[in-house]
C-alpha cells in the first residue's frame, strides 16, 4: 500500500531552477492612465494554441442507475493536500483541447473513444467516433487565478454511455500520479463535496465546486418553482436538460 505523501521541506526557487513556471514583471497603465506594476506566475509549457490545460467533465450514463460524473483525488503539494478535482491535464502540442480531453480522460480515469469533428475554441457539439463516448461541450478559454497567474483552460463536457455489466476501465498513469476515482450520482455531488471537504487532508478545488453549486442550485431552484406551480417552464427546462444529458432515456421513458 502506498504510503502518505507529505512536505519535506519548502524553500524559495531561483528563476534558472524553474522548470514548469516563471515570475513575470507586467508594466501596465490602467483606466485613470497610472502606470502600475503587476507581479504574475506563468506556465512555461503553453503550446502555440495558446491554451494551458483542459478539465474534463465527465457524464457517466448507465441504463440502471442514476446519470453520475466521475471526480478524482489527487494530492498537490502546493496546497499540502489531497485536492477533490475533475480529471485535467495540460494539452501538448499540435492537440485541440478536445483531443487532450480524450487523452487525459483515458490517462486518468481508463475512459476512451476518439474525437470525429474537432471545434473552434468558442464552439460546441464535437462530435466522437466511438460509440460509446462523446464531446458534447468546450467552454471558451476561462481562468481561475487571474490576480495571481496567466494560466488558463478550456473545460469540455464527456458524456459516456456504459453498458449494463461494464467494469471500471483500468487507469494509464504516468509515473509519479496517484489518482482516486470516485463516481458521484449529479443529484448528489454537491452533497459528496460537502462531505469531503470535511475530511482532514482535503481540499476542494474551485471549478468542481463551482459546477457543483450550480447544478445544485438549479435543483433548488427547479423544485421551488415547480411548488409554486410553474408546472409547464420546469419541464420545457427539464426537457432541454434531457436532452442534453440524457436525451436517449427521456424520450424512451415518453414513448411508454
Amino acid at each position: 500500500m502506498p504510503q502518505a505523501p507529505s512536505i519535506d521541506r519548502i524553500s524559495p526557487l531561483s528563476a534558472d531552477e524553474a522548470k514548469w513556471t516563471e515570475l513575470r514583471k507586467i508594466e501596465w497603465t490602467d483606466q485613470d492612465g497610472k502606470q502600475r506594476v503587476w507581479e504574475a506566475a506563468a506556465r512555461k509549457t503553453r503550446k502555440s494554441t495558446g491554451i494551458d490545460a483542459v478539465a474534463i467533465a465527465p457524464i457517466l450514463h448507465h441504463p440502471s442507475k442514476p446519470v453520475s460524473t466521475m471526480i478524482i483525488l489527487q494530492y498537490r503539494p502546493p496546497v499540502e493536500a489531497v485536492c477533490v478535482e475533475f480529471p485535467a491535464g495540460l494539452i501538448d502540442e499540435g492537440e485541440t483541447p478536445e483531443e487532450a480531453a480524450v487523452r487525459e480522460l483515458k490517462e486518468e480515469t481508463g475512459y476512451e473513444g476518439k474525437v470525429s469533428g474537432i471545434s473552434p475554441v468558442l464552439s460546441s457539439q464535437p462530435g466522437m467516433a466511438a460509440t460509446n463516448m462523446k464531446v458534447v461541450d468546450c467552454s471558451p478559454t476561462i481562468v481561475s487565478d487571474p490576480g495571481l497567474t496567466t494560466a488558463n483552460m478550456q473545460m469540455v463536457t464527456v458524456e459516456v454511455h456504459l453498458g449494463e455489466n461494464d467494469e471500471q476501465p483500468e487507469q494509464h498513469l504516468e509515473a509519479g500520479e496517484h489518482i482516486e476515482r470516485i463516481i458521484v450520482p449529479l443529484s448528489e455531488l454537491y452533497d459528496k463535496l460537502q462531505a469531503l471537504s470535511k475530511e482532514k487532508g482535503k481540499i476542494l478545488d474551485a471549478r468542481l465546486y463551482h459546477w457543483a453549486l450550480g447544478l445544485h442550485w438549479s435543483q433548488r431552484l427547479i423544485g421551488k418553482y415547480a411548488a409554486q406551480g410553474y408546472i409547464n417552464d420546469i419541464y420545457v427546462a427539464f426537457v432541454a436538460w434531457g436532452y442534453k444529458f440524457g436525451g436517449d432515456a427521456l424520450r424512451a421513458q415518453k414513448a411508454k
